[in-house]
Formats: structure tokens, C-alpha cells, sequence
């Protein structure tokens, strides 16, 4: 019986003298492990993206190599081997640059105030890094809900004050290891109060009175959390985006702000 000859299309020349930025696959479900302070690891699952670049000789790129590379790594995916795992995207694709996002969803187990009551709180991460040549860039996100009650509201009313629920989302670059937890803690310092997937009596009546006494405009949380970053030395750059979902208005409430410490130490 003869060999079937297999034709590599994708290697065939392009005449069209148009290279690509980024050509490869996304929206890839897949479980992964990633680090937990608590327990080790922790198995949870990951929408990723994976690219590289594709120079204009080529007609394409092989989309199964990406995924041959996730699952070589899928035991663990984290911070100390993300740049690892962009290099070996690159060298199996053959390619000059590559580009990897990982979004998924991680869980602490979080204890009421003061019923002690346990429940599981999910926190949105996100690690994307790219190599390009003799260029690296690795940044993680995470994003907090958390508890804020207005001070213009409180100083007003002669009966309570408005609040909401607000999300605060920290982006940072990190010259050394840092666990999600202590960015979690860092986001939820800022606001008024913590927010909590089980609350009992006893504790709803602590939340909402502790955000009484920490009434915090979208503006102080904001800058609460920068100040925080900033004291951290290994975070190199950082950014922290706060949104109120405003509970009296139509709209959300929203701050930023964004530094590199490097520049910022260089120009001084």
C-alpha cells in the first residue's frame, strides 16, 4: 500500500509581501493549576489566547503546535513560568514573537466576620506576557469586588448613606513573585468594606456598620490602593482601575491611575 504524501500548505510561500502581528488561536477552554497560597495549587479552568507573528513569505501558521505547548504546561501555569512557556510558543512555531493570555477564574475560601461562616468568593485574574527578540513583558490583573459608601451621602443624610457595590481591578509588573492573595488584600483595604459570599445576621450588621465608619469617594479608593502598590518595591509598574456601581444613580463612578516606577525613578 503506498505512503501518503503529506503536503504542507501552510509552509507554502505567500506572494503578497503582507506579514502578520499576530496570527493563531483563541478562546481555548482549558483546565489549568495555577498557585495558591493556602492549599499549594489550585485546579481551576482558563479561557486562553495564544499567537505569534508570520512573516510575509509565509502563507500560515500550525494552530495545533499552540496547543501541543498548553498541553505540555496545563500542570502548572503561573507567574515564575510564563515567560518559559512564551519561549517554547515561539521555538515550536518558529516564529520571532509570541503572545499568551490566560483569563480565568480563582477562588478563596472567605470567612464571615464575625459568624465565622465559610463560603467560596471568586476573583477574576488575568496573566498576558509577550517575547519579542531580546524583549519581555509579563503583566497579571486582578479584580476585587468590594463594598464603598459615599461621603458626600453620609455627611447629607440625617438617616444612613448610600452604598454600592464597586469592582477595583489592579494590573501590575513584577520584578519578583507575588500571590493573588496579597493583591486581593491590597484591593479590598481601599474600600469601605469587604464583600462576602455568606453573611449571617451578625455579620451583615458588622459589614454595613464598618462601611459606615469608612465612607470612601471612587477617588480615595483609587489612590488608597496606589499608595499601597507604590510601597511594595518589586511591583515596577502598576494600574488600578475602580468602578462604583452606583446605586442612586444611572451611571457607574470611575477612577484610574497608572505609573511606571521605573520611569518615574529614571527621570528624578
Amino acid at each position: 500500500m503506498p505512503k501518503t504524501r503529506w503536503i504542507d500548505v501552510a509552509a507554502q510561500a505567500d506572494e503578497r509581501g503582507i506579514a502578520i502581528d499576530k496570527v493563531g488561536v483563541k478562546r481555548i477552554r482549558y483546565p489549568i493549576v495555577v498557585l495558591d497560597r493556602a492549599h499549594g495549587t489550585q485546579h481551576t479552568v482558563a479561557t486562553c489566547n495564544m499567537y505569534v507573528n508570520l512573516p510575509h513569505a509565509f502563507k500560515g501558521t500550525h494552530m495545533s503546535r499552540f496547543i501541543e505547548v498548553l498541553n505540555a504546561y496545563r500542570g502548572e501555569i503561573s507567574v515564575n513560568n510564563f515567560i518559559d512557556i512564551l519561549k517554547n510558543i515561539r521555538d515550536c512555531l518558529d516564529a520571532e514573537s509570541a503572545h499568551l493570555e490566560v483569563e480565568f477564574p480563582y477562588f478563596i475560601e472567605k470567612e464571615a466576620p464575625v459568624s465565622k461562616v465559610r463560603g467560596l468568593m471568586e476573583y477574576r485574574c488575568r496573566m498576558t506576557g509577550a517575547i519579542d527578540g531580546g524583549k519581555m513583558d509579563l503583566k497579571v490583573e486582578v479584580c476585587v469586588p468590594v463594598n464603598t459608601l459615599c461621603p458626600c451621602s453620609k455627611a447629607i443624610s440625617d438617616r444612613g448613606a448610600h452604598n454600592q457595590r464597586g469592582e477595583v481591578c489592579i494590573g501590575f509588573r513584577t520584578a519578583r513573585f507575588i500571590w493573588i492573595e496579597e493583591i486581593i488584600e491590597i484591593a479590598e483595604s481601599g474600600a469601605s468594606s469587604s464583600v462576602f459570599s455568606v453573611l449571617k445576621r451578625e455579620d451583615e450588621k458588622f459589614v454595613t456598620e464598618a462601611a459606615f465608619d469608612s465612607p470612601v469617594f471612587v477617588e480615595d479608593v483609587v489612590r488608597n490602593v496606589a499608595e499601597k502598590l507604590e510601597a511594595i518595591e518589586h511591583i515596577t509598574w502598576y494600574c488600578v482601575d475602580v468602578e462604583n456601581f452606583e446605586s442612586i444613580h444611572n451611571h457607574s463612578a470611575y477612577a484610574r491611575v497608572e505609573r511606571d516606577k521605573r520611569q518615574a525613578a529614571a527621570s528624578r
